[in-house]
């Protein structure tokens, strides 16, 4: 009977609220009064079981103490070992006036229970002891216990204090593993926003920069040049304010923002369709880029162009950062049927694999390759960066553009 409790009673907190509830909660709930009720009746069944079989008459007095034993464990999840003392001071009680015979009963079964799941050892063992030895008591208190009366009231106590004890265990380390894993997702999620956050101020506002630079060095000399400078830095802008809007959005969890303040849909994310516009960027702002696309893109999932694109942006904004604005540029793209890739290579100043320049020392310690490797890690590719062996500097990302499957690769 203790066993079958045990699992129920396991049941319960499991599907249930935390144990013990917080101070501002109800004193009890429906399932504490359900359980309260359904240990009452166990017991008076099996002391009216034993009435019958062993021929001694129930009293009155013995079923009001059975059934009042019973109340406190309404309190059980706010007192528990308060609830637990008072139920030993109850069936002790019931023991000594009324003749009943020796068992460990549902009231003190889920009693045990309650103050094992606290995790208070000592306290705890205190109680088991406590409960075992009240179990034995008679109305003959003199009276010698047989070895099986001994060994099975042991037997129950440790079995119930050893499964509260297990089931706390097992919840902390439940609610352990699940703040691990909330705060992994934090950390990803915070990293993918930084990712974003670095890639748009790094290359829109650069170039924003340089168009107003550009636009300020030709305003009376050339106002032609000056003209589409300043078109190309409301462009860049606008797209920065909508790629920040976006990304601010991720961080509103009060409403679906699939939507902007007035209806309209937000525009979808960057992919390869858009190199051509950012080749025409960079070309803007004074530094020479060539664009190479073998293969078709058009059939690459929207998440890796994303990926592709961000590559290609950041490598861009470094080059022009680092060798400078009139370093010629190549970008390649190669579609190929199970992988892309995607090449930007600038001839920046003398480096060399063995002794690198300190532009490509500091490209190399950046945060734009930790980025970089990051998304494309993401979707099981690859990038490689590093100086070339006479001059510049080359990022190359290798993506996947399925994941090897099961039976692919037992075939």
């Amino acid at each position: 009977m203790a066993t079958r409790l045990s699992a129920l009673l396991t049941r319960q907190e499991r599907h249930g609220r935390r144990f013990p509830p917080d101070a501002d909660t109800l004193p009890w709930t429906r399932n504490d009064a359900l359980l309260t009720v359904g240990a009452a009746v166990v017991d008076l069944v099996g002391y009216t079981a034993f009435s019958q079989v062993t021929g001694v008459p129930m009293t009155g007095a013995g079923i009001l103490l059975l059934t009042g034993s019973a109340l406190p464990l309404l309190m059980r999840r706010r007192f528990p070992l308060t609830v637990m003392t008072v139920s030993l001071v109850l069936v002790a009680l019931l023991n000594l006036t009324t003749s009943i015979s020796h068992h460990f009963g549902a009231v003190l079964a889920v009693a045990l229970y309650s103050a094992a799941r606290t995790g208070r050892q000592w306290g705890t063992a205190a109680l088991t002891i406590g409960a075992i030895g009240v179990t034995l008591l008679t109305p003959d208190f003199a009276a010698p216990q047989s070895f099986l009366n001994v060994t099975s009231a042991c037997l129950a106590g440790c079995l119930v204090a050893a499964t509260g004890f297990a089931v706390n265990r097992w919840q902390q380390k439940t609610e352990a593993h699940r703040r691990l894993l909330a705060d992994r997702a934090v950390a990803e999620e915070r990293r993918r926003i930084a990712r974003e956050l670095h890639d748009i101020v790094a290359h829109r506002i650069t170039i924003m920069q340089l168009m107003a630079g550009g636009a300020r060095a030709n305003l009376d000399e050339n106002p032609g040049v000056t003209r589409d400078a300043l078109v190309t830095l409301e462009e860049s802008g606008r797209l920065a304010l909508r790629e920040m809007r976006q990304l601010l959005d991720v961080l509103r969890t009060d409403e679906d923002t699939a939507t902007d303040r007035h209806g309209t849909p937000e525009a979808p994310q960057p992919g390869l369709a858009d190199l051509d516009r950012l080749i025409k960027e960079s070309r803007q702002a004074g530094q020479p880029t060539e664009l190479t696309v073998e293969g078709d893109p058009g059939r690459l999932p929207p998440v890796v162009g994303l990926t592709l694109y961000r590559v290609v942006q950041e490598a861009l904004t470094n080059a022009r950062k680092h060798a400078g604005r009139s370093v010629p540029v190549a970008v390649r793209l190669t579609c190929l049927p199970e992988r892309v890739h995607v090449s930007v290579t600038d001839q920046g100043a003398m480096g060399g694999a063995g002794s690198p320049s300190a532009p490509d020392i500091r490209r190399r310690a950046g945060y734009g390759l930790v980025g970089m490797r990051e998304r494309v890690a993401l979707h099981g590719g690859v990038l490689e960066a590093g100086p070339l062996s006479e001059a510049g500097f080359r990022v190359v990302a290798s993506l996947p553009l399925e994941a090897p499957t099961g039976e692919d690769e037992e075939g």
